[in-house]
């Protein structure tokens, strides 16, 4: 097995050439990974082996034990005659590759073999179990590297977990690992590590802790230090403190406003409402030299919208096209939610006829606009037909747009369309929750002449297992009551009080009065005393002073 099928020249050939090789191998030799098993097809590549080319294979592995395999044979190649010995990158690409495949105990185990533990690898390690939710593993491996770079010189690892914590919103525990750290004094953390603290502390709004991180810092803060104080500004509406940032990256000079710093701004100008100082901060954009992106005109475009300017909203549509920026779906549902602000809803539907004649496929947002526009207005069918447009162009509704046309059905009368609705759901893929039963059950309740109906629904919603509570037990004992069956009034009743469920005063008052009524005053005690030890004690006196009137009233007429 000489040289005599070696390419010579190309890298790219010499890497099939050994992928061919490792991919031909016995799967025995996979099994145990940690030994190199005599490959003597491998022998005729010793004079090709450089730090470039084993990155190369390893990276072209799909298999990482065939890459491990090719690692430790190259790791001491015989024979040698370049003497060639693997560089760090080459035991990080490997590293890399295995962990990439979330073997975790074998990438551990290499590094330990090879004694590659370090700052920089555990860092790596910590994203790792990070990724995978697995928050225990990334502390512990914060503490080994603390053990292993004695000198305190563990930052990568400090910084990952950090932001793995930040990531995970696990911000309080961040907190104490960065408060304990900085009283320990061994490591010397820097603006990633401040930054990464500001970024969390301004994740949950707490715009307070956030500053005193910012005002504490013992080193200069850089883009992204201020980005993300600015943004958790806007995020929360001060706009007075991310203009103070901002003001503060101009006077410092070091580290000026890009154009994401100023569009942060923008937008939380413009979501507040405040187009003026949004369009200011346009201005001063452009006159340091930034061109606005189609965030930046789309922050615009939506402050207009919200504050019901449409036609100015329009003309920035037009600007931005002329400076060359394309609109997209953010922009025109901008212009969609103006045009329902202002009551336009006839524009609405124009418009979105005119966004899928563009070639602009409009998403649940932009369809949900007007769909909802038609419920608040009380336009059932034509609610129920963009529904059925939108389903039909497959996009994804959240059952809480089938309830508000559910509703708006009800509200209208159309009790048999909303029922072919909810019908509808299962077979589209649409589960319907507990609201959307509801909506229908109770208005089909209130009619006196849809029982069996009514009957058949909650039986289905029962079978996709939601349960009933008091408000759809209450309607189910005022229908059966109002319809003077009085038997299935009282098993409701029965079963509400087995739910936990206390039952509305009016339903009380029904089914005692429909039994006291027919004489069956035993069994309506029975009822009563059963509801009365469920009660609340601010319940209990107003339920026994109605039953008591009641027991009066029906006692008096006996006699």
């Amino acid at each position: 097995m000489a040289s005599k099928s070696l390419p010579l020249n190309s890298p790219s050939s010499l890497v099939t050439s050994i992928t061919k090789i490792l991919q031909s191998l016995n799967p025995k030799f996979l099994l145990n990974p940690s030994h190199s098993p005599p490959i003597e097809a491998l022998s005729q590549f010793s004079s090709c082996l450089n730090s470039n080319l084993v990155i190369q294979v390893i990276k072209n592995q799909p298999n990482p034990y065939h890459a491990l395999i090719f690692f430790n044979w190259s790791l001491n190649p015989s024979p040698n005659p370049t003497n060639y010995f693997h560089s760090f990158s080459c035991y990080i690409a490997m590293f890399d590759l295995l962990l990439s495949h979330r073997l975790f105990s074998t990438s551990t185990q290499f590094l330990e073999i090879h004694r590659k533990l370090c700052d920089f690898t555990i860092a790596k390690l910590i994203k790792a179990f990070g990724a995978e939710g697995n928050i225990r593993a990334c502390i512990d491996w914060f503490h080994k590297a603390k053990m292993i770079e004695k000198n305190g010189n563990c930052l990568s690892s400090f910084n990952t977990l950090l932001s793995v914590l930040v990531k995970s919103h696990r911000i309080k525990l961040a907190c104490g690992i960065f408060n304990q750290t900085v009283e320990e004094g061994l490591i010397t953390i820097d603006v990633i590590t401040y930054s990464i603290m500001i970024k969390g502390y301004c994740q949950i709004g707490k715009m307070e802790d956030a500053r005193k991180v910012f005002d504490e810092m013992r080193c200069l803060p850089n883009s992204i230090t201020y980005g993300n104080l600015v943004n958790g500004f806007c995020k929360q509406g001060m706009m007075v403190e991310a203009r103070q940032i901002v003001d503060k990256m101009i006077m410092n000079k070091h580290c000026l406003p890009n154009l994401k710093t100023y569009t942060m701004l923008i937008d939380g100008y413009s979501k507040k409402g405040d187009i003026q100082s949004a369009m200011l901060c346009l201005d001063e954009m452009v006159l340091q030299g930034l061109e606005p992106n189609l965030i930046t005109y789309n922050a615009i475009i939506n402050g207009f919208c919200l504050i019901g300017k449409i036609d100015e909203a329009k003309k920035m549509m037009t600007k931005m096209r002329l400076n060359g920026v394309k609109d997209d779906i953010v922009t025109h549902t901008s212009l969609l939610r103006g045009f329902c602000v202002v009551g336009r809803l006839d524009e609405a539907v124009n418009h979105l006829n005119n966004i899928i004649a563009l070639g602009i496929k409009p998403d649940v947002r932009a369809y949900g606009l007007v769909l909802n526009e038609f419920c608040k207005l009380g336009k059932a069918n034509e609610a129920v037909a963009l529904l059925r447009e939108i389903v039909a162009r497959d996009i994804n509704l959240s059952t809480s747009n089938f309830n508000a046309v559910l509703k708006v059905l009800v509200q209208s009368g159309e009790l048999n369309e909303a029922i072919l609705l909810l019908k509808w759901m299962p077979k589209i893929g649409r589960i319907p929750n507990f609201l959307s039963y509801f909506t229908v059950i109770s208005s089909l309740s209130k009619t006196g002449r849809r029982i069996e109906q009514v009957e058949e629904l909650v039986d289905t919603m029962v079978q996709y297992g939601h349960r009933l509570d008091v408000s759809s037990y209450s309607c189910l004992i005022m229908m059966y009551s109002n319809n003077n069956e009085l038997d299935k009034a009282s098993r409701v009743f029965r079963d509400a009080l087995r739910d936990e469920c206390v039952i509305g005063l009016e339903s009380f008052v029904v089914v005692v009065e429909g039994l006291c009524a027919k004489e069956k005053m035993r069994e309506a005690e029975e009822l009563a005393q059963e509801l009365f030890r469920r009660c609340s004690i601010a319940q209990l006196e107003e339920y026994q002073k109605v039953f008591n009137a009641l027991k009066c009233k029906y006692s008096l007429q006996k006699s």
